[in-house]
């Protein structure tokens, strides 16, 4: 694994293999071979993401695979389409992030940034797992399965359409600005007394009232003077900015974010992952692991008045090998 945090093992491995049965097979020693089709002659989905071309050259391409089983669901997941030019290439998170331009988006205007999650691992995962369930879907109606693929550099592009409508129909992309909104102000990070920082997003002139007359003490500047509207806003954001921190810059965060609360301010406080380990909106379950009880984030989709989804133990690599051969043998 990448880190060994979690009281020994990989931070990565606990979060995604709740749940989950963990078998060890070489592919190219022809028992396993047999043992793994054997597997997907009676799953309803294959997910595999070897390298481009790996899969098929193993015996477990796609075409194959839906001849010999025509109701399964396979789903190749690759950094690059496999019919683009650049298939071949090697394909990591926070490279697709410079690829697809989000670094160019991300980060301070003096340099790009990487997002600080694994954003297009994600992004490509989403879009699988929604495709796969609706080929499930199909599949009840018709029997047939699917061929399905999603590569990490098309999953993030999607994410990607609003910077790249902006670029081909407007001309511009949008700059990197930082913690701030490129186009709308104030919509941005301003320093509290005692050295937090909160986030501020005005959406319309009548937040905009409330919150020059409230928080400000400028009720005026709601209909004269340079800030009216958003466009004028935007115009003259330096001396505005100035002119919010240091009005920020006179309460601690919590008197400050108290004032936004009851003037119906929306906001967000710039918060560690220390202050997202402690806040009181964090919804968290337990979860079995060969080493001991881990806390993570509970499910965030809740059904009805049910409570948070029960999550199964996380696996050893390979805990299952004598229980999975045996029952494919």
């Amino acid at each position: 694994g990448y880190d060994d945090v979690v009281k020994g093992q990989s931070a990565y491995f606990v979060w995604l293999n709740r749940g989950k049965q963990s078998i060890e097979l070489n592919i190219k020693d022809a028992g396993d071979a047999a043992l793994l089709a054997a597997m997907i002659a009676r799953a309803d989905i294959f997910i595999q993401n070897l390298a481009p071309g790996a899969a098929a050259r193993a015996g477990f391409g796609a075409t194959d695979l839906r001849a010999r089983h025509p109701s399964l669901i396979t789903c190749d997941i690759t950094g690059y389409a496999e019919d683009g030019p650049s298939r071949d290439m090697k394909a990591y998170d926070m490279l697709v992030q410079a690829e697809t331009g989000l670094a160019s988006i991300t980060g301070s205007p003096e340099a790009p940034g990487r997002v600080g999650v694994s954003v297009c691992d994600i992004a490509a995962g989403m879009h699988a797992y929604e495709a796969i369930l609706l080929a499930l879907i199909q599949r009840g109606v018709s029997g047939e399965g699917a061929s399905l693929s999603c590569s990490l550099f098309d999953g993030m592009a999607d994410w990607m359409a609003v910077p790249l409508l902006h670029h081909d129909y407007g001309g511009n992309a949008p700059r990197r600005v930082g913690l701030r909104h490129p186009s709308i102000a104030p919509y941005a990070s301003y320093p509290t007394k005692d050295g937090g920082k909160i986030v501020i997003s005005i959406q319309n002139e009548r937040e905009w009232a409330r919150f020059a007359g409230e928080i400000m003490e400028q009720p005026e500047w709601a209909d004269t003077g340079p800030y009216t509207d958003n466009k004028s806003r935007v115009a003259n954001v330096a001396e505005l900015d100035r002119l919010i921190a240091e009005q920020f810059g006179k309460e601690e965060t919590v008197a400050m974010a108290a004032k936004l609360l009851a003037a119906g301010i929306a906001f967000g406080r710039v918060n560690s992952v220390a202050g997202l380990s402690s806040h009181g909106d964090l919804r968290r379950t337990v979860i079995e692991t060969p080493a001991g009880p881990v806390q993570i984030p509970a499910p965030p989709a809740r059904f009805g008045n049910e409570g948070d989804a029960s999550l199964g133990p996380v696996p050893a690599a390979g805990e299952h090998n004598d229980l999975i051969r045996s029952e494919f043998s």
